[in-house]
């Protein structure tokens, strides 16, 4: 049988949250503004960049300027455009992505992150070798957790299959679209284990294609 899986990217195959962290200040530094913490910037991360800048608008004080938030989106976007200088794989990434592959797993992508920088960060790590179809936040209308566009990866695959994410959003996702999720548990969310629904749990990605094996042979038994 079709076996796809599908992942989000920041927080789950990456660990972008120490250059999400850097522009920021960038654009507030430029602005004359108090920086915000790195772990402000970390809960911060989820629902896109647009979302990301509001947020950050708001832990400066800026909500009484309607010209804030475009304009250090502006900003922000000229730096996040930019090969990653502090994002990091999560260990394990690229052996489980082979791992898969031999298991005969079409693989994709679903992520918030806007597509330039999602394109520099597959290309940079190599991660464009394994994925066959991606959606960012600027490749349908809606973006997560609405579930087109997983839907849309899934259907580029070939067919449903297993969703991968570490947040609150990819749980939603998942459940909207109707589809199994594996929650890797040391990315992003900010809410308890038991509270978000999943059907596999993993801390380390060399637990990822045994649980893929596992899913898809109870499928086929």
């Amino acid at each position: 049988m079709l076996k796809s899986v599908v992942f989000d990217l920041d927080g789950t195959l990456i660990d972008s949250a120490p250059d999400l962290h850097r522009a920021a200040n960038v654009v507030l530094r430029s602005e004359g503004l108090p920086e915000i913490s790195f772990e402000q910037a970390r809960s911060f991360i989820g629902k896109g960049a647009s979302v990301l800048i509001a947020r950050v608008v708001e832990a400066v004080g800026l909500q009484g300027d309607p010209d804030a938030h475009p304009r250090l989106l502006a900003k922000f976007m000229h730096e996040y455009e930019r090969e990653p200088a502090l994002t990091v794989l999560y260990p394990g990434v690229i052996d489980a992505l082979a791992r898969l592959e031999l298991l005969g797993c079409a693989m994709g992508l679903c992520t918030n992150k806007p597509e330039a920088p999602t394109h520099i960060a597959l290309k940079h790590f190599g991660l464009d070798r394994h994925l066959r179809a991606v959606a960012s936040a600027d490749t349908l209308p809606v973006r997560k957790p609405d579930p087109a566009p997983l839907m849309k990866v899934m259907q580029d695959l070939g067919g449903p299959g297993l969703y991968v994410g570490d947040s609150e959003v990819d749980a939603e996702t998942a459940d909207r679209a109707g589809l199994p999720f594996a929650l890797f548990t040391e990315g992003y969310r900010k809410s308890p284990i038991r509270d978000l629904p999943h059907a596999y749990a993993f801390d380390h990605w060399d637990q990822l294609p045994g649980i893929v094996a596992q899913h898809f042979g109870a499928l086929e038994a």
